[in-house]
């Protein structure tokens, strides 16, 4: 592991519930690092900064009373648009949260005030360009949201993606796009990632915030359900077509917005602009949805991830050996040994 994957102790297993907006609280975040896994959320989701600083005491207070809980993160949006941001950032360098997860625009002041109490920064990027920015910017990790993952998702492929940015950056990188299993987990550390980012899997549990109907959604949805599109937010994103045409719009014929405004303010999610309903009734998922086919507690969840994910590496770890030793495998040899795997 990097430099900045070895402080992020406690790990059952090497991944990060993702801060999922409206969905991701206290009670998600305490679940996820007492099982083992990185528990995160958006400060967003606390109506007011102060409400966000009763949430990290909560979460604080919690932990505190566990035996080696895994850390925690909080979202901060750098968008211009983020009236909240300075004072947000405020109440985590008071708390020290542990992990800052930034997206929407880099900060190099913000970075150097949480790296300044020994807090970790990583940047969520969709693009080569964009991890660039962070980088050059001395972030402790980037985290990679490929092709397929909810909300605001990119395009490329981690086969694509992560070699490019991994030959420019040393430090921790998390994958995250349709990543739903241990074997998912496995997948990406075997390509070169140390973390896995998930998401929609997370929606789907006991602890999160997410009304039962979006649960429901989840559990009965393939990735045929998922749609991509600007038109909600002025990001490119994926989210749910039944949610979309319980919302009243066509998943076919949805309305323009223009690019980048992007909406920020608890205010601008519980109203209705001109074409495109409140937020909160429009959810966003991954094509990993076809893989949730159940609303587990994080415990049970990131017990069922791990093993999952042990037996993968096992797995990979048995097809690393040769199929003769000292001796060069025939093609109908190396047939035999991949079908018996």
């Amino acid at each position: 592991m990097t430099i900045a994957c070895s402080r992020l102790a406690n790990l059952r297993v090497p991944a990060i519930c993702a801060p999922m907006f409206l969905v991701s609280g206290p009670d998600l975040v305490i679940a996820a690092c007492k099982a083992g896994m990185i528990g995160s959320f958006p400060a967003l989701n606390q109506r007011t900064s102060q409400g966000l600083k009763q949430w990290l005491a909560q979460i604080d207070g919690a932990l505190a009373e566990t035996v080696n809980p895994a850390p925690y993160g909080v979202n901060l949006v750098v968008h211009h648009s983020n009236p909240r941001l300075e004072a947000d950032l405020a109440v985590c360098v008071e708390y020290r949260v542990p992990l800052v997860i930034t997206s929407l625009g880099v900060r190099p002041d913000l970075i150097r005030r949480v790296q300044a109490y020994g807090g970790l920064v990583f940047h969520d990027v969709t693009t080569v360009k964009h991890a660039k920015k962070g980088i050059d910017a001395q972030v402790d990790g980037l985290i990679l949201v490929c092709a397929g993952g909810g909300g605001h998702s990119g395009l490329l492929s981690p086969f694509a993606f992560l070699p490019e940015v991994r030959a420019v950056f040393g430090g921790t990188i998390a994958i995250g796009g349709a990543i739903s299993s241990g074997q998912a987990i496995a997948a990406v550390r075997a390509l070169g990632a140390d973390l896995a980012y998930l998401g929609t899997r997370c929606i789907a549990t006991q602890e999160s915030m997410a009304p039962a109907e979006f649960k429901q959604m989840l559990v009965a949805g393939t990735a045929a359900d998922i749609v991509y599109t600007s038109a909600i937010t002025g990001v490119a994103g994926n989210f749910l077509r039944a949610s979309l045409c319980r919302a009243g719009l066509d998943p076919d014929h949805l309305p323009a917005r223009e690019p980048g405004t992007f909406a920020t303010r608890r205010t601008d999610v519980e109203s209705e602009g001109e074409g495109v309903k409140a937020w909160k009734q429009i959810w966003s998922a991954g094509q990993g949805l076809g893989s949730v086919h159940d609303l587990p507690t994080m415990a049970d969840l990131t017990s069922r991830l791990c093993a999952e994910y042990r037996q993968a590496c096992g797995a990979l770890a048995l097809a690393a050996q040769p199929v003769v030793a000292g001796t060069p495998a025939s093609k109908a040899e190396t047939s035999t040994h991949w079908e018996a795997q």
